[in-house]
């Protein structure tokens, strides 16, 4: 996917100090800056025409602030990040056909490049509301493993589901393994978005949906609303993210080793 010809697009980084399994993580120190400020440093390394930092909590506010990032402080009551993201560009004044990719705030290894590729896939697609990536799985644990969630893609590559459940199931084999040796592909959802604002607004503005509550994918309630999600495979691999005290320290190793 092209990023030579991208119209401008805007990163938020939705950051909330509460955390049930690593509380405060985004202010945590890794390999000696705080977490958040990884993410930001890797948003600014894309094409992005701003970042903005999108937080309810002071402490955040005076953390993005300290190290040179724009920060909006919205609402304690968000359920989403989507949700914050729709109140900051609201605080800010943007307009509906603004494109704004939503950027987790605990993905300190995130490619600038995949950043770029998301936009520029939204902005290439005119017949969708949405872009996302994916990756492929190449192990059959990871196609069963409900904290993995799966997408199915039409001929034009957009998606037609997502589940934690093994789609597409393999009716016509004796296993996953030998139905993946057989050629058949499965695709890990990656939590990237780029949105057109006006469908954020839209969707963000809505209850949960049926789907969206049995699966616990947010993406899901665009979809029922019969919004359509482009999808393409990252460019780059994209690691996990930071959930636990063993990633912060994973990572650290991972950052300090390539420092060397």
């Amino acid at each position: 996917m092209s990023t030579a010809n991208i119209s401008a697009y805007h990163i938020v980084i939705p950051a909330r100090f509460a955390s049930e399994r690593l509380p405060g993580k985004v202010c945590l120190d890794l390999a000696g800056q705080p977490l958040l400020q990884h993410v930001w440093q890797r948003a600014c390394e894309s094409k992005a025409e701003s970042v903005t930092i999108a937080t309810d909590d002071e402490r955040i506010v005076q953390l993005a602030e300290a190290f040179g990032a724009q920060v909006v402080l919205t609402s304690e009551d968000h359920q989403s990040g989507s949700d914050r993201i729709a109140e900051c560009a609201a605080k800010l004044e943007w307009p509906d056909g603004h494109l704004v990719v939503n950027l987790q705030g605990d993905e300190p290894l995130m490619p600038a490049a995949c950043l770029d590729q998301v936009g520029a896939l939204l902005d290439q697609r005119p017949d969708c509301e949405v872009a996302s990536l994916y990756w492929p799985i190449d192990e059959a644990a990871e196609v069963q493993n409900p904290n993995a969630v799966k997408v199915v893609t039409d001929s034009q590559d957009r998606a037609l589901y997502f589940s934690r459940a093994p789609i597409p199931y393999a009716r016509s084999y004796g296993s996953i393994l030998e139905a993946m040796n057989a050629g058949v592909v499965w695709k890990r959802h990656l939590g990237l978005y780029a949105y057109r604002l006006a469908a954020l607004r839209r969707y963000t503005s809505c209850a949960p949906t049926p789907l969206e509550v049995s699966e616990r994918l947010e993406q899901l309630r665009i979809m029922e609303q019969g919004g359509r999600i482009a999808m393409a495979m990252a460019c780059e691999f994209i690691p996990a993210g930071i959930d636990t005290a063993e990633d912060l320290r994973r990572v650290t190793l991972l950052i300090e080793s390539n420092r060397l």
